[in-house]
């Protein structure tokens, strides 16, 4: 019995991440990966406090007592953040909203995990930089030179369009239109597009 139980486990584990995730979702690699990097912890937690294998586990252990719980050790003991516990708790949700689609037998147990809330996490107030400081980090490159022309491009460019360094990492000569109006398609995360004017 332990054995096709903890197979029913892993059959939804896979169609999770197989069928779910990339197909029905259109999630990232990167979200993907992050959301596999969770539940592998989850069963991780789940089977050492159970004493016993990984492979044995069963969706009977995935209760409400055991995620909360779950979601306390990473933050005493593994030491993360209240926003890091609520991006852990966002991947087990989505899991169980799965688990809630493909297994109506069990929908008491996962709507109590889905019950579990966020955890509030104090606001870290914002740092930014005043006009003069950024004019000072403009006119640092020598512009004499072409690394320096590059450097002082970057940085304009930075400051128009307040983009990550990866989107700007990201820009290829088909997002940009230099003729009036100037822009830029920017892609930020999770396949999010932003079209943004550029200044002369």
């Amino acid at each position: 019995m332990t054995r096709t139980a903890s197979g029913e486990l892993f059959a939804l584990v896979e169609s999770f991440f197989i069928e779910y995730l990339p197909r029905q979702r259109g999630a990232s690699s990167h979200t993907i990966r992050a959301y596999r990097d969770t539940l592998k912890l989850l069963f991780e937690f789940i089977a050492q406090r159970l004493d016993r294998d990984l492979s044995a586990l069963v969706l009977e252990a995935l209760d409400a007592n055991a995620i909360a719980d779950f979601l306390d050790h990473i933050e005493t003991r593994r030491s993360n953040s209240a926003s890091t516990r609520n991006c852990r708790r966002a991947a087990i949700r989505s899991f169980f909203k799965h688990l809630l689609r493909n297994d109506l037998p069990r929908s008491m147990q996962y709507s109590r995990v889905l019950a579990i809330p966020s955890k509030k996490a104090r606001q870290r107030p914002s740092i930014y930089l005043e006009a003069d400081d950024v004019r000072a980090i403009i006119a640092r490159p020598d512009r004499r030179t072409y690394d320096g022309w590059r450097d002082y491009t970057l940085l304009l460019f930075l400051y128009n369009c307040g983009a990550r360094a990866a989107e700007v990492t990201a820009v290829q000569w088909a997002d940009l239109q230099l003729t009036s109006p100037r822009q830029v398609r920017l892609h930020g995360k999770g396949r999010k597009e932003r079209l943004l004017p550029l200044w002369r």
